[in-house]
Order: structure tokens, then sequence, then C-alpha cells
């Protein structure tokens, strides 16, 4: 979606919830992407694959020169033969870690394989953020969430057009303020039930 769209879908949206939503979400995304961190990736389900999202923020990445937003698609089932950017399977959440961001998109409840797999990775030290349709247990593992339930004013689409032309504004600005206490309270259980470094 271009730039044009992007201004009239921003305008049919004014005096809503998604706009300020959306912006909010974009810039914890854009926050947790860091240059030095070991960069970002992009999950859906199993029936979902949010091949769309990738190349917008792909595009994002290269017009606001900010590299770190350019996600690696990973994906549920990779066939033998497929380029390598797209060869890149459900094990690379498993090692992913501190410094990491996990973007999952799930429009409907993820299986239990790959719940576990977010659960890891968070307990590992990654940043979970989750676009989803509402799902208690994925929301409940993210640090930040954008819920967007079947049959609202928005869909899952309209959204991510949203959130990737907003991730890559270089006017956003990044989330300031006081964390909430329930994300400070989580960071912490996380920090407590990590294992511990490896040896140096």
């Amino acid at each position: 979606m271009d730039a044009v769209r992007v201004a009239l879908l921003r305008e049919v949206l004014d005096g809503t919830e998604w706009l300020p939503a959306t912006r909010r979400f974009a810039g914890a995304l854009r926050s947790s992407v860091v240059p030095q961190g070991g960069g970002l990736l992009l999950v859906g389900t199993e029936v979902y694959e949010p091949w769309h999202l990738a190349a917008h923020l792909i595009d994002e990445a290269a017009w606001s020169g900010l590299a770190a937003l350019n996600p690696t698609l990973v994906r549920h089932r990779v066939r033998p033969g497929e380029p390598a950017h797209l060869s890149v399977g459900l094990g690379r959440i498993e090692a992913a870690g501190r410094g990491e961001t996990l973007l999952v998109v799930a429009p409907e409840r993820p299986g239990t394989g790959l719940l576990e797999r977010v659960h890891d990775a968070r307990r590992a030290g990654a940043t979970v953020l989750s676009l989803d349709g509402g799902d208690r247990e994925i929301r409940g593992l993210a640090h930040e969430a954008l819920s967007v339930p079947a049959g609202g004013d928005v869909d899952l689409d309209t959204v991510q057009h949203l959130v990737s032309a907003a991730a890559g504004e270089n006017s956003l600005p990044a989330p300031r303020g006081p964390r909430r206490f329930r994300d400070r309270l989580s960071r912490l259980a996380d920090q407590l039930t990590a294992p511990p470094p490896g040896r140096w």
C-alpha cells in the first residue's frame, strides 16, 4: 500500500481508536528493534503467514534508513530448495534471546508448539510483540499487543498497513514516560526465571 492510500486510510479512521493504537504499537516495535540488537523475527500461525507485513516492513526499513526494521520471516513449513530468505524455520525462534524482537501475527489462536517457542524466547530475553485476533494466551506472552477482533471496524490486514507505515516514519517518537507496573513486574519475572548466562 502506497503513502497516498495510507493517508486516505488514516483520514477515514481519524477520530477512532485505531490511529493512536497503531502508532503506539508501531512506536513499541520501532523502539524494540535497536540497531545493535539481534533483529526482528516475524512469524504467523500454521494457517497464516504474514508475507504482506514482511514486504511492507522491508520497504519501510529501506525508506526510513532503519535497517533493524527489516524482518526475518519465520515459517512453519520450509520446503527444500527454497531461497535462503524463505528457509527460516521455527527453530530460529528457539534460538531467539536478549536483544531480539519477535513479532507474532496471529488472526486465530496459535498452535501449542508456537506458543511454547514464543514463551521460551521471552524467557530467554527476547521482546515479544503481538498483532492478534484477541487470543488471551498470545496476549499474555506479549510485552506489547494490539488485538483486532474479527468482524470489527477494521481487519488485521488494514492494521498491519497502518503499523508498518507508522513504524517507518522518522517523526515517530519513541515511547516515553514511566513503564506500567505490569510491564516492570513482567520483566523482573523474566529475568528471575531466565536460564543462567553461558560461561565465557
